[in-house]
This record gives C-alpha cells, structure tokens and sequence, in this order.
C-alpha cells in the first residue's frame, strides 16, 4: 500500500490518498522513515530483513511457482507438520485476517486467547501471481489478498 501512495502522492498528495484507503498518514509516513533508515526497525523486522535473501534462494531453487510462495512454503514447513491442517479452506483452526486489519489485529487476536498464534506475510508480489498464472497453476488459499481494492460497480444505461 505505501508503494501506491508513493507511487501517486505526487499527483494527489499522502492525505487524500490516505482518506480512501485504509492507512493513516502517519503509518504510511512511519513506513517511510524506517525505509529510509533501517536502524528505526523493529528487532523483528531487521530480523527479517537479514533472512529475506536466504529464503529468496531457496524460494527461487523450486521450479514450481506455486511451491515458491511463501503461503506456500510456510504451510508445507509449519502448518500442516506442526499443527496437522492439510485443508486451510475447511479447517475450523485457521483465519485469515486481512492486510488492512495489520499487526496489531493478530497481536489482539493471540494476546486475548482467541487464536494461539499468527503468521504475518509480505503479500503476494504481481511477479508470482503472473508466474501461477503462466503455469496454468492455482493460487493456495490465503494468497490472493490485494490492496489497494479497485472500486468497482455495475453501471447500466438503457437502450432504446
């Protein structure tokens, strides 16, 4: 999301774009800074970063674009060896809590008891979906969440 705004905040500026979209300006100016300075990132997210390249390897060893995906590979290596679910769409023990929701919505949702743990993602980049899609492959569940949402609507006109 803060791609698009900087993408098109030169042509519209950070706060109307940020008033049709589900970010603050101040998250998407926090963004900002911390890119601009990696020492203002959480431990956890310099963590990350430091194994964003050997997963990237491994990821680009696969030949399959489906098995590259981290959906894919975090449902191959954790959930369905350590908590049994080979079935994310039917199994009552997993949710998907959409990007707009962010951090803080699974920290709520584990701190209260209501799920016992989460898995925050980096979404689907276009470069994987087109690669899926190239293979004649299906997108796993829980992969296919995109923002910004396109506004969209059924216009009809009568004719005569």
């Amino acid at each position: 999301m803060t791609d698009f705004i900087e993408a098109h905040r030169g042509e519209y500026g950070v706060e109307p774009i940020c008033e049709v979209l589900p970010i603050a300006p101040s998250t998407y100016y926090a963004h900002v800074a911390k890119r601009a300075d990696p020492e203002k990132l959480s431990a956890r997210a310099k963590q990350d970063m430091a194994l964003k390249p050997e997963i990237a390897r491994e990821a680009a060893q696969s030949a399959d674009p489906v098995a590259r995906l981290p959906v894919t590979l975090i449902a191959r290596n954790i959930i369905e060896p350590v908590f049994g679910v080979t079935d994310p769409r039917r199994d009552k023990r997993i949710d998907f809590v959409g990007g707009g929701r962010g951090l803080g919505e699974l920290e709520r949702l584990v701190s209260s008891g209501e799920m016992a743990i989460a898995f925050a993602l980096y979404p689907t980049a276009m470069s994987d979906l087109m690669a899926v899609a190239d293979a004649g492959a299906i997108m796993p569940p829980k992969s296919t969440w995109f923002e910004p949402k396109l506004a969209d609507g059924m216009v009809s006109h009568m004719l005569d």
